[in-house]
């Protein structure tokens, strides 16, 4: 296992976010009464946990491990009704004096432990009533007279396919920083909604009129193919019109231009009123820019995976100024980024995380590029 990958599977443990085949991965590589040290040494320098203040209880950490395993996946655990117990004994070994786990007051206590903010999903009725969506939950979705009009699956809302007669009905959907969601439309359009996003949408869309959404955020559309009914996304700067095709909107609000990113399909670009002459079209493989306040929209061909890797949970971050990167590492992870280094703030990165722990992403730019930071709960301050 290479130092990167230990690190990275240390951390997770840590933070309670390791799967199932992680902890085992883990356990294996912890036979080694080296790599036990290198575990010690880890946790000391890294959360600073002091090995003669700490009381340990080795069946606490037994039973919180059973619980972690049990909890993602029964299956698993039922398979293996007794395998946390080794986990448990080679992890005890390893942590040593050491006593943590996910409600410990100690890690919470620590100036240098990260405990992001948690902010719920808002979905905001026609009638401006506005209601907290349960990531966790299945149920159905009724309007106003009781009718069921769709369902939420978990981390989805998925609207009936149907289209309505007379008066358009709008719901707001208002993503926080630190989670993602999806909506699957009446007209089975489906939005891949990021952190800081907010989309309002008619629940149903009317017969014989085009397809209108307005996004405040970043947003990635699979669009149903409907040649009677054009889709139309406004944004606070530009409008995107297509008829069924995959592309990605980043319109934040904070967010020097509207960038618009074509996967498949073809679009057309204007700002304010549509005419043959201010349309701008883009092609597969192709970003149509637009800088605040210009009336301009230019068009270059990129990489778009670049662009969607957030989609699958990845950040990709290309020729990016160290402000720009703590501002999408703020939305993603839900936390505040203080840079007294401003000279720090202009230089250029290249970096990718896959499903990252925000602790594993810190310690790769303190490592890489010697970047010094210290955590308050959920502030981290550059020096």
């Amino acid at each position: 296992m290479t130092v990167k990958k230990s690190e990275r599977l240390m951390v997770k443990f840590i933070t309670n976010q390791a799967s199932q085949d992680e902890i085992e991965m883990l356990t294996e590589w912890l036979k080694d009464e080296a790599n036990q040290i290198e575990f010690r040494e880890f946790v000391k320098t890294n959360y600073a946990i002091d090995t003669t203040m700490n009381k340990f209880d080795s069946a606490e950490i037994r039973k919180q491990l059973s619980e972690r395993i049990q909890k993602e996946n029964s299956v698993f655990y039922k398979r293996r009704f007794s395998s946390y117990y080794k986990y448990a004994a080679i992890l005890v070994v390893a942590l040593g004096g050491f006593y943590f786990y996910k409600n410990s007051n100690v890690l919470k206590e620590k100036q240098n432990v990260i405990i992001p903010r948690q902010d719920e999903i808002v979905l905001q009725l026609d009638n401006n009533s506005e209601e907290e969506i349960d990531t966790s939950a299945t149920r159905n979705l009724t309007d106003k007279d009781g009718n069921i009009i769709g369902r939420q699956e978990k981390n989805r809302l998925v609207y009936n396919k149907a289209y309505a007669e007379g008066k358009l009905v709008y719901n707001t959907i208002k993503i926080p920083y630190g989670k993602k969601f999806e909506i699957q439309l009446s007209d089975g359009t489906l939005v891949h909604l990021n952190a800081g996003t907010q989309l309002t949408y008619p629940v149903q869309f009317l017969k014989n009129q085009g397809r209108k959404v307005n996004l405040t955020g970043e947003a990635y559309f699979e669009v149903a193919k409907d040649k009677a009914h054009p889709f139309t996304v406004n944004t606070q700067e530009v409008s995107v019109e297509v008829l069924g095709t995959r592309f990605n909107a980043d319109a934040y609000m904070d967010n020097a231009s509207t960038d618009i990113v074509l996967v498949e399909g073809k679009v057309s670009l204007y700002k304010g009123q549509k005419t043959n002459e201010n349309q701008v079209y883009l092609k597969p493989g192709f970003k149509g820019s637009n800088i605040k306040g210009k009336s301009i929209i230019t068009a270059e061909e990129v990489n778009t995976d670049y662009y969607t890797a957030w989609v699958k949970g990845s950040l990709v971050f290309k020729n990016a100024s160290f402000d720009d990167i703590i501002k999408k590492l703020e939305r993603r992870y839900n936390v505040t980024f203080i840079n007294r280094n401003k000279m720090l703030g202009k230089e250029i990165f290249n970096a990718r995380f896959d499903n990252e722990p925000i602790e594993v992403v810190l310690k790769y730019f303190s490592d890489s590029y010697a970047i010094d930071y210290v955590i308050n709960r959920d502030k981290i301050i550059i020096n």
